[in-house]
C-alpha cells in the first residue's frame, strides 16, 4: 500500500466504528499518525490513539483537539465523521429532537473544525499541500429520502458548509471537501434493519434502492476520504464525491420479477 499519507497527522471523530474506523485504519495504513475523537474510543485498535469527546460539547472538542494535536506533533488532516441519524417526517420529531441532530450533525463539523484550524494552518505554512478536511456528508443531502426529513436536512447543510469553508480557507493553503455516502453497511443502519418488522425484506429494499444492488461498504468509502485527503487530490476542493452505487445519478429500468 501505499505511503503517501507518511508523517502526518490525521483526525477523525466517529472514528471508533463504521466509516470513521475504517477510515482511520486506512489513513494509519498509508503513513499517517492517527487520533479518534469518540464517545466511546476504549475499542480503538493500535496504532489509533483514542481520544474521549462529545463533539456536541465546545470545551470537550477543544481538550480533545489539543492533545491529540500535541500527541501527534502536529495536525495535516481533519476528517469530520461523527454523526447521528434520525428517522421521521417533519410532523415526527420534536423542536428539541431537531436541535439535537443539526447540534451533532452541523456544529459539530463548526466546532472540531474550529478547534483545529491553528494547527491546519500551520501545516499548510509549513507543510504546504497537506492541510485538508473531509466532511462525511451523505446522499440525504441531494436526494429527498423517505422518512428521513431531518437527516436530510441536517446533511443538506453539511454539503453547503463544506463549500462555504472550501471558499474561506483556499487562501490559507486549507482544501475542503465532502464524500455523500449512499445507504452503507454500518452500525447505525444495522440497527434499523434490525428494528425492522422484518428485517430481511427490509436490508432487500436498501439494496435495491441502489443502481448497484447493494448497499456502499465502509471500505469503500473511507477509499474515497483516503483520496480527498492524499497529494493526488492536491486540485480538488469544494467537492462532494458521491460513494452512493449510483443512486443519485442514475434511473436504470428496475430488474425484472421472473
Amino acid at each position: 500500500m501505499s505511503k503517501d499519507l507518511q508523517g502526518l497527522g490525521a483526525l477523525v471523530t466517529g472514528g471508533a466504528s463504521g466509516i470513521g474506523l475504517a477510515t482511520a485504519r486506512l489513513l494509519s495504513e498509508r503513513g499517517a499518525r492517527v487520533a479518534v475523537l469518540d464517545l466511546n474510543p476504549d475499542g480503538v485498535p493500535h496504532p489509533l490513539s483514542g481520544y474521549r469527546t462529545d463533539v456536541g460539547d465546545d470545551g470537550s472538542v477543544r481538550a480533545a483537539v489539543e492533545s491529540a494535536a500535541r500527541d501527534l506533533g502536529g495536525l495535516d488532516i481533519l476528517v469530520n465523521n461523527a454523526g447521528v441519524g434520525a428517522v421521521g417526517t417533519v410532523e415526527d420529531q420534536s423542536d428539541e429532537q431537531w436541535h439535537a441532530v443539526l447540534d451533532i450533525n452541523v456544529l459539530g463539523i463548526v466546532r472540531t473544525t474550529r478547534a483545529a484550524l491553528p494547527y491546519l494552518r500551520e501545516a499548510a505554512r509549513s507543510r504546504p499541500g497537506t492541510a485538508s478536511v473531509v466532511n462525511t456528508c451523505s446522499i440525504g443531502a441531494t436526494a429527498g429520502l423517505p422518512q428521513r426529513a431531518l437527516y436530510c436536512a441536517s446533511k443538506g447543510a453539511v454539503l453547503s458548509l463544506t463549500l462555504a469553508m472550501a471558499a474561506d480557507h483556499i487562501r490559507e493553503g486549507i482544501r475542503v471537501n465532502c464524500v455523500n455516502p449512499g445507504t452503507t453497511d454500518t452500525p447505525w443502519v444495522g440497527r434499523l434493519l434490525d428494528a425492522a418488522d422484518d428485517p430481511e425484506a427490509e436490508r432487500a429494499a436498501l439494496n435495491a434502492r441502489q443502481p448497484l444492488g447493494r448497499l456502499v461498504t465502509v471500505d469503500e468509502v473511507a477509499a474515497a476520504i483516503g483520496y480527498l485527503v492524499s497529494p493526488a487530490a492536491a486540485s480538488v476542493t469544494g467537492t462532494s464525491l458521491a460513494v452512493d452505487g449510483g443512486m443519485h445519478g442514475l434511473r436504470v429500468r428496475p430488474v425484472p420479477v421472473s
